[in-house]
């Protein structure tokens, strides 16, 4: 029951009595709850502001803390307790309780939405004090934890402003939270800080450049990198195992071996001794190239160097071995890391299951999930995610939604993966409608729109040859600030081979390079495939030269193509010179070099060539599958000599390789144009008998094609007036009001057309806002 005496108080008597219940009582929170509800957010913040509490900081806390849970309106909306804060962090700074000031800000800015709090940063009122220092170095860690880092950036610019010196601690929160936020303008904006940083006296770190260096080799600027490593000494600091093991490990992953391997002799010169993570960088690199020899060196000589191998090692080696399909030999260093009394963790697992599923089959991937389970391993995303993408890959996209449901239930929130997997797989099975929700529900989860989900629609507009969108997009992502790598480049420069338009292809090339974006072994194979595919294969050569001047170590994918340009020109003479020069340059030919040659010799009517190169292969021991039987089976068909063929076939099937509906065509349609029917008929008769044939395997429906893998869209009058009226509107800019018309229609029931979600999509990578805009002030 409440005291007549409380609610007959006037404020002033009720600040005081409040005020000395607090500087009196040994439990003085308790005491308060009959006061609770005759305070307002104002006689809050005037308690607070008491002279009697000011040297009292932990009671200040503790009062702000049991008023935003027990004083109506205290903290809805957030602002109403703006003052309150004001007055207590000036006192919580004085008494050195900048981690209690931090947790304050954090929450606050939680619930902050319209960024009030940083407004009154920025340009307080004329009833406030001016920010202080301390509150703006704090409220710059309070952002970045808040995973806000353009708005840090704007109160540091503040703090440069006023003259005022930030923390060596504030500069490197802030510096590495722009380098690694997704957007290219963050980047741009870290270095700008680091600058700025000098400019106020800031006496920085090698942490400091280490930041800065990572943001470089984000951005492949490995000789902006280098000269950063080299400048250090100027500014009293000097390169550590980080700096260095940044740029090894950047060039590792881009395949530039011989750089990696300059870097690190002179990194053994300044006198730093490779550590093990130096190592395991080399190993990873090595293994992504499938060196897998050379892997196994580098840790022999870390053991050498008194450097155990560990987990991270052993999981590379693992990767490197799934990768290359070996995994027998994957599971063996498994079981060899049992022996060493190292325990396999969920990364090696997960690598063990997504080799499985891609070399072994589902079955055998499930039974290594159900064992991590048996051993106390608990699943995690990223073995939700591998899954998920191999159920895409299948085309199982009920199981696919199964999955995801299945993650969220055992606690783990889809990421930028698990939605890119999905818009990806629904883009190539033309599921456009179904992709474009996926990436909406993305972008309403509060999850960024990233590198890899703009790369998946540019792929999706190259597929339905809208050329000149895709570039448009490419430009308009660049402006707000999406980190466009060689892939996006790479997609779109496919997109216009594909297209024959090479020139347009080899112009996008150069601008790629011009922005200094370097290109990887896949995009050099892209352009090099595409010189090929336009019957430009002396113009490809030159690209492999630049290949290998540039540092990028080419892969069997690489050499195969140049060997199929060849073959497919008709100069099966130029494509064996080439083989064998490569063939000397450590080029191990694989079962596509074969099978390329043995079609460029059977095209060119060469077929005593080809049965000799197919016996030489075969007498070493070297793979060969059922492409290179039904090479030979076709061509010794159509010379007519079926006897030949027949023993090829059974050659085939004493291998254990399975006849494939190409290979009986081929023997099938010989023998009719042959009019050998009757031959033709006993031949499908003994192999319907032995169970080798069905209908299946030979024939196909009439007007059968690859489109009839996607789904028909049942488009009428009004459809089409919809999505040409969405299609208006986002080519208007005017994203909203086509998302607002596309929850109209869908509650209709009325399907788009594919173009239409295609925009819709385009839309919400436009819809972000250009961060170098948001970091000006």
């Amino acid at each position: 029951m409440e005291t007549p005496s409380i609610s007959n108080q006037r404020p002033p008597e009720l600040i005081q009595t409040i005020t000395t219940i607090l500087t009196s009582t040994k439990a003085p929170l308790t005491a308060l709850a009959p006061y609770a509800a005759h305070l307002s957010p104002s006689l809050v913040s005037s308690i607070l502001s008491s002279k009697a509490l000011s040297s009292h900081p932990t009671i200040l806390l503790s009062l702000f803390k049991w008023a935003q849970k027990h004083v109506p309106s205290f903290s809805s909306p957030p602002n109403n307790s703006l003052s309150s804060l004001f007055t207590i962090l000036p006192s919580l700074f004085s008494h050195n309780k900048f981690s209690d000031a931090k947790s304050l800000l954090v929450s606050f800015i939680a619930d902050d939405r319209q960024h009030e709090l940083h407004k009154l940063i920025l340009h307080p009122t004329r009833d406030l004090p001016r920010p202080s220092k301390a509150l703006m170095d704090t409220s710059i860690g309070a952002y970045v934890q808040m995973g806000k880092p353009h708005l840090a950036a704007q109160i540091f610019k503040k703090m440069k402003r006023l003259n005022y010196r930030p923390n060596l601690l504030t500069c490197n929160t802030l510096l590495n939270s722009l380098v690694r936020y997704p957007s290219l303008n963050s980047i741009l904006l870290s270095r700008e800080v680091f600058k700025d940083s000098v400019k106020l006296g800031v006496v920085l770190n090698t942490n400091s450049f280490n930041i800065l260096i990572y943001g470089y080799c984000l951005e492949s600027k490995f000789k902006d990198a280098l000269d950063l490593v080299n400048k250090m000494g100027e500014f009293g600091c000097v390169p550590d195992n980080v700096s260095y093991n940044t740029i090894l490990d950047a060039l590792c992953k881009k395949g530039q071996l011989h750089e990696a391997r300059d870097l690190l002799l002179d990194m053994k010169n300044k006198g730093l001794l490779p550590n093990k993570n130096t190592y395991n960088i080399l190993v990873s690199g090595y293994c992504k190239l499938g060196w897998l020899k050379e892997a196994t060196k580098v840790i022999e000589l870390m053991t050498q160097n008194n450097l155990l191998p560990d987990v991270w090692t052993y999981n590379m080696l693992i990767s490197g071995f799934c990768n290359d399909g070996k995994i027998d030999e994957a599971f063996r260093l498994r079981d060899e890391m049992e022996k060493m009394k190292m325990l396999p963790d969920v990364v090696t697992y997960n690598t063990l299951i997504d080799g499985c599923f891609e070399w072994r089959g589902s079955s055998e991937a499930y039974c290594l999930i159900e064992e991590m389970d048996k051993k106390g391993l608990k699943c995690n995303a990223i073995t939700y995610n591998i899954m998920l993408k191999w159920m895409c890959k299948e085309g199982n996209m009920n199981e696919a939604t199964n999955t995801v449901q299945k993650m969220e239930e055992n606690g783990f929130s889809p990421d930028c993966v698990t939605y890119n997997t999905l818009i990806n797989a629904y883009c190539k099975d033309g599921k456009m409608g179904e992709a474009f929700k996926m990436m909406d529900k993305m972008t309403r989860k509060g999850l960024k729109i990233d590198t890899c989900t703009l790369n998946t629609i540019l792929h999706s507009l190259c597929g339905e040859k809208k050329l000149d969108e895709a570039y448009k997009l490419l430009c308009s992502a660049s402006k707000r600030g999406y980190i466009i790598d060689e892939i996006s480049y790479g997609t779109l420069i496919m997109g216009y081979f594909k297209d024959e338009k090479e020139n347009r292809a080899l112009s996008l090339w150069d601008e790629m390079k011009e922005r200094q974006i370097l290109p990887s072994i896949v995009t050099y194979n892209s352009v090099i495939g595409g010189l090929c595919q336009s019957g430009k294969t002396d113009q490809a050569i030159d690209k492999l030269n630049e290949l290998l001047e540039s540092g990028l170590v080419p892969d069997e994918t690489t050499y195969n193509i140049i060997i199929h340009g060849y073959c497919w020109e008709g100069n099966v003479e130029k494509a064996f010179q080439f083989h064998n020069k490569m063939v000397e340059n450590f080029f191990k030919p694989d079962v596509f070099t074969c099978n390329i040659l043995l079609c460029g010799l059977c095209r060119e009517g060469m077929l005593e060539k080809a049965l000799k190169l197919f016996n030489t292969w075969v007498s070493k021991g070297k793979d060969i599958d059922v492409v290179t039987y039904n090479t030979l089976i076709s061509s010794l068909c159509k010379e007519g000599k079926f006897e030949n063929a027949y023993d090829l076939l059974t050659d085939m099937e004493e291998k254990k390789l399975e006849p494939d509906k190409y290979t009986y065509n081929a023997i099938l349609g010989a023998l009719t144009d042959a009019a050998r029917i009757n031959e033709a008929e006993k031949f499908m008769l003994k192999m319907v008998e032995s169970g080798k044939l069905h209908d299946q395997n030979f024939k196909l429906d009439k007007g059968q094609s690859v489109a009839t893998s996607e789904i028909p869209e049942h488009i009428d009058s009004k459809s089409m007036a919809y999505s040409d009226q969405i299609n208006e509107l986002c080519n208007q800019h005017k994203y909203k009001d086509a998302m607002h018309l596309f929850d109209e229609v869908t509650k209709k029931g009325v399907v788009l057309n594919r173009y239409t979600y295609l925009s819709l999509m385009e839309g919400l990578i436009k819809r972000r806002k250009s961060t170098s805009k948001a970091s000006r002030s």
